[in-house]
């Protein structure tokens, strides 16, 4: 949606498109958007293309115009609750299965990045890593014991790096 005219009347158009659909959809997703990148939406409104509308747009806008449509739809009251952090809605008349493995088809891995939430636990198993004894002080400045044997590095014990 491109913003065209004022704040005011995009914020008009963003309630009128939100109610529209919900009065047209029977079916919706909300979905987490945290660390896709622009990219990667466009390849996933590509692939629903036909079968699903999204919509993305500002929590308290998206709470707003639902607490408006709760009068027609008094179900909607279940959705406030999860429209936290960066979400969008999936609007679609499809089988919500076939719309979902759409939807995870897409769902690509990333690298770590700074400040970022890790989704599972990283540890540092014991074994013996094959670098050379110059290597030692990189370990020392991670805080892994380690011990050399037959001329390279050794972990003595798991070390628990992201918890």
């Amino acid at each position: 949606m491109v913003r065209e005219g004022t704040k005011a009347e995009w914020k008009a158009n963003y309630f009128k498109k939100l109610v529209a659909l919900l009065d047209e959809y029977p079916k919706c997703f909300i979905v987490g958007a945290d660390n896709v990148g622009s990219k990667q939406m466009q390849e996933i409104r590509i692939a629903l293309r036909g079968k699903a509308i999204v919509l993305m747009g500002k929590n308290t806008m998206m709470r707003k115009a639902i607490r408006g449509h709760l009068e027609k739809n008094p179900d909607l009251e279940r959705l406030l609750p999860n429209i936290k952090q960066n979400v969008g809605f999936v609007f679609t008349n499809e089988e919500l299965t076939e719309v979902r493995d759409l939807l995870l088809n897409n769902k690509v891995k990333a690298p770590a990045k700074a400040g970022a939430f890790a989704p599972l636990d990283v540890t540092v198993p014991a074994q013996n890593t094959g670098m050379g004894p110059e290597k030692t002080s990189f370990f020392q400045a991670l805080s892994i014991p380690t011990k050399i044997t037959k001329g390279t590095i050794e972990i003595i014990q798991d070390v628990h790096l992201i918890k």
